[in-house]
């Protein structure tokens, strides 16, 4: 069943009327607001937001939709993605949806297939999902092992280029912590991230040389203009807690970076106290923090013949609370980490609401996949409905929150620049060749 309210006119200036946007979604308009929700009538004019108006006020010579109260989004950010890993499901399964089978499965993947082409034609695929969805800005990870790392960057620099009208790209380093040891590897792959505008990234694990090997890390990120974005404590033992080192080597080297922390699970899993002081610390330090709920309902507390005991995901209410920067993303994508997933924020949002009980109210759970997320990545021209704003915008037919996270919007429009994109999702059947049927 198609919508005829959502199809806006095929003109170079055009109203869409009567549309429900996210508040906190919002800039420089005000209007009384319901869970979060305002009305308002949207002007567009060549491709740029040109007004926002009380609904009724727009001009009435120009065409326009009437939206009937359907709501009206910034295109999404990504956060923490690893387009290099998705869809290898079907050639590398993970046998017991382990993290450690996880693990064992993408390197078993990687040396056997991880040429250019290989990972290229799925990153491709990836992306042509997340574009139809209407995400418009991805970070993503690569796996940075010597010599892919080289491999994988040159291909991403590529990528983004091919993609910088659509979707904008970045790229950080994935690697072991341990590896830095190896001088001359961390060396290399510190100026390949340079040369490519990318971030230094790796994984944090609690050993003797955890601080050292902070400090080596954040030494090299500040001579270098680095950023950096790890993954963290993505356990459910209570005694990991490398999310508090981070944050001390962060003060200790008074790095004045941007640094970010992905997954921090075993802090849900520490009693009260402990946790509250790393929150507090984390919060000093100025981390951003992002939860891959999806990813960590399914890798957390798995074991044989168990049913699970916890959500997997970190205290992401407390650590807003404490006003450190928070925000969700979707992790893998039908890989040996994740079997599922399409990089569709909605799908992530949609979950994040149960998993993390973002709900009632839900005034502010928009900004989790929009503005607080393009914060993060330096991106605060993304994730937001303003006037002089691109008209990069997806519009739904749900109205109000219980229509919007009952379903998988999957009848949403997606405009860019004020034009109605083809949302036409790849077939997998053209990732056949490379990673079977």
């Amino acid at each position: 069943m198609t919508h005829s309210f959502i199809s806006p006119p095929n003109a170079g200036r055009f109203v869409l009327s009567n549309a429900t946007l996210p508040a906190v979604a919002i800039e420089g308009f005000d209007a009384p607001a319901i869970e979060g929700l305002v009305k308002a009538d949207i002007v567009i004019a060549d491709g740029v937001i040109s007004a926002l108006l009380p609904v009724g006020a727009a001009p009435v010579e120009l065409p326009r939709s009437d939206l009937k109260d359907g709501m009206v989004w910034p295109c999404f950010t990504d956060m923490h993605t690893h387009l290099d890993k998705g869809h290898i499901w079907p050639r590398n399964a993970n046998p017991d949806g382990t993290f450690t089978g996880a693990l064992d499965a993408v390197r078993t993947d990687r040396e056997a297939y991880w040429s250019a082409a290989d990972v290229g034609k799925r990153m491709e695929f990836s992306l042509r999902s997340a574009y139809a969805h209407g995400t418009s800005l991805i970070r993503t990870h690569l796996d940075s092992l010597a010599p892919q790392h080289r491999i994988s960057f040159e291909l991403f620099a590529e990528m983004r280029e091919a993609w910088k009208d659509r979707v904008a790209l970045q790229a950080v380093a994935l690697f072991p912590m341990e590896n830095m040891v190896d001088a001359a590897y961390f060396a290399d792959l510190v100026a390949v991230v340079r040369e490519k505008g990318g971030l230094i990234g790796g994984v944090t694990r609690m050993n003797p040389d955890l601080d050292s090997q902070l400090d080596v890390l954040f030494r090299a990120a500040a001579d270098n203009g680095l950023d950096v974005d790890l993954h963290v404590d993505e356990s459910d033992d209570p005694a990991a807690e490398t999310m508090k080192a981070i944050a001390q080597a962060v003060l200790r080297n008074r790095f004045d970076g941007k640094v970010t922390a992905g997954h921090c699970c075993s802090l849900a899993r520490q009693d009260e106290e402990t946790a509250k002081r790393t929150v507090e610390l984390v919060a000093k330090a100025g981390l951003s923090i992002v939860s891959l709920p999806m990813c960590n309902l399914y890798l957390q507390d798995r074991y044989p013949g168990r049913t699970p005991r916890w959500r997997g995901v970190t205290l992401f209410k407390e650590l807003a609370a404490a006003g450190v920067a928070t925000a969700v993303a979707s992790d893998n994508t039908r890989d040996p980490f994740y079997a599922y997933g399409d990089l569709d924020p909605v799908e992530v949002l949609r979950e994040a609401v149960r998993i993390l009980h973002l709900d009632h109210p839900l005034d502010t759970a928009a900004r989790v996949v929009t503005t607080s997320p393009a914060d993060i990545l330096g991106r605060p021209d993304k994730g937001r409905i303003a006037a002089g704003a691109l008209a990069d915008l997806v519009l739904f037919s749900a109205r109000r929150w219980g229509e919007f996270l009952s379903r998988p919007q999957s009848d949403r429009v997606v405009l860019r620049r004020g034009k109605v994109i083809d949302r036409s999702l790849p077939d997998y059947r053209e990732l056949d060749n490379i990673v079977g049927a």
